[in-house]
């Protein structure tokens, strides 16, 4: 055992909450994890850490401690990325949290791009749609597509998503096209329930004024694909990112509606937590999705795309 696994576990420790996530982060037994703790404090001849049933909180030295020992840490991480970067090379585990239904079907390329650049990287991929705590889960770095709402994370502009209000052929041949943000009130929608007000879609108009339209929704759901693919069977209309829709967008699937209303700008950013040292594999892997979506994106056409003129013509 070493003095910086011990410096490792006690800062995973704090950082989760409890022995039990810090060992989960780190791959280790709890008792592992339990042992490097009492091996550090005894050999500081301290209690860095007040022990109860329900939690484990820092003594006064310990949270002294816990600044010094991260700063110790990030020396060390930063002096290892700089001998990666004078040889060149990238190597180590990038720890990513992304979204699920984005990622599936966009983040593949880039993905194996920089893979194939960097073949001595492995990555531990959480594909999920709920907000990961990347502190306490160990993660570098997360892909959040949304208004940002956390002021700890620090965040780099990767795009912005335009979004479209659509239904299927079917359901609008059967309940009417509404002409009208309000109009929504009287039709079956499928809204997202994650998004932060899920029971109203806002609008611009042309001239700018706001416009919140109250919903009543059939299928609230977690996920975009699903929704999708309810909307596609004439379930309802669906407010998606057209990196969602592309597809449908294209085979006329699904049509939009309510064109002369804007919507929100949806934008994504590469965040990771400001008290996590910033590795140059991940610094390396942050300017690689800043470049690759800089680049024309195809969802970005599929309003415009041959079926949907036929069908306005």
């Amino acid at each position: 055992m070493t003095r910086f696994q011990e410096l490792e576990c006690f800062v995973a420790v704090v950082e989760t909450g409890s022995i039990t996530a810090a060992a989960d982060r780190m791959e280790l037994a709890k008792s592992a994890v339990s042992r490097r703790l009492a091996a550090l404090e005894k050999r500081l001849s301290v209690q860095l850490l007040n022990r109860t049933t329900r939690a484990i909180d820092l003594t006064n030295t310990g949270r002294a401690f816990y600044e010094r020992a991260v700063a110790v840490l990030s020396d060390l991480a930063e002096a290892e990325s700089a001998v990666a970067q004078e040889r060149g090379t990238l190597s180590g585990v990038l720890r990513l949290a992304l979204p699920l239904s984005f990622s599936v079907r966009h983040m593949g390329e880039p993905l194996s791009a920089f893979l194939a650049e960097h073949p001595e990287v492995r990555c531990q991929i959480d594909l999920n749609d709920r907000r990961v705590d990347l502190v306490a889960e160990g993660v570098d770095l997360a892909l959040r597509i949304g208004v940002l709402e956390e002021s700890t994370l620090v965040a780099r502009k990767l795009f912005d998503a335009s979004a479209t209000v659509c239904a299927s052929p079917d359901y609008l041949n059967r309940h009417g096209i509404p002409t009208q943000p309000n109009e929504l009130l009287d039709h079956d929608v499928l809204v997202y329930a994650n998004a932060r007000e899920p029971e109203v879609w806002s609008f611009r108009d042309g001239s700018g004024a706001r416009i919140r339209a109250p919903l009543r929704p059939k299928v609230s759901a977690s996920n975009g694909d699903l929704l999708s693919r309810l909307a596609e069977q004439g379930q309802g209309i669906i407010q998606q990112p057209t990196f969602m829709l592309d597809d449908a967008l294209r085979r006329g699937a699904l049509v939009p509606i309510l064109r002369d209303f804007q919507l929100p700008v949806i934008p994504a950013h590469a965040v990771y937590p400001h008290t996590r040292h910033l590795s140059f594999r991940v610094r390396a892997f942050i300017d690689h999705l800043v470049v690759w979506f800089a680049k024309d994106l195809p969802w970005d056409t599929a309003l415009d795309s041959p079926t949907l003129a036929r069908k306005r013509n």
